[in-house]
């Protein structure tokens, strides 16, 4: 079974050409690292289903002005997830991190999951 980096990132929509830029940058690294997967998905209905929570919206408390994106990458495995993401940060060391971030890090929610039911 495979292994999945997630991420929830709001993002100020004026920097959403920004974020784009960094994205692309980011597909390109982990892909070239062996990454089976990249994808950067920006929200389109943030509607709360009934009877299912305050949904992302209310999660990470979305403001008017910004919007979500939900993002993950495949890996083989755990351990291949571990070393491709070694190297990523090898890279953007020797490249060093952009100057301002598209976005807030301290309001991007990352973790890692083992795949359960695949199809």
């Amino acid at each position: 079974m495979t292994y999945v980096d997630g991420f929830v990132i709001p993002s100020p929509k004026r920097k959403t050409a920004a974020y784009k830029k960094l994205a692309q940058w980011g597909k390109k690294t982990w892909m070239k690292h062996g990454a089976l997967h990249y994808f950067e998905c920006m929200a389109d209905d943030l509607s709360v289903w009934p009877g299912c929570g305050k949904g992302f919206k209310g999660m990470v408390k979305l403001k008017p002005n910004e919007t979500l994106w939900f993002s993950f990458l495949v890996y083989k495995n755990k351990a291949q997830r571990d070393a491709i993401n070694k190297k990523v940060m090898q890279e953007m060391e020797r490249q060093g991190m952009p100057k301002s971030m598209p976005f807030d890090l301290k309001r991007m929610a990352h973790g890692g999951f083992k795949t359960i039911v695949q199809g």
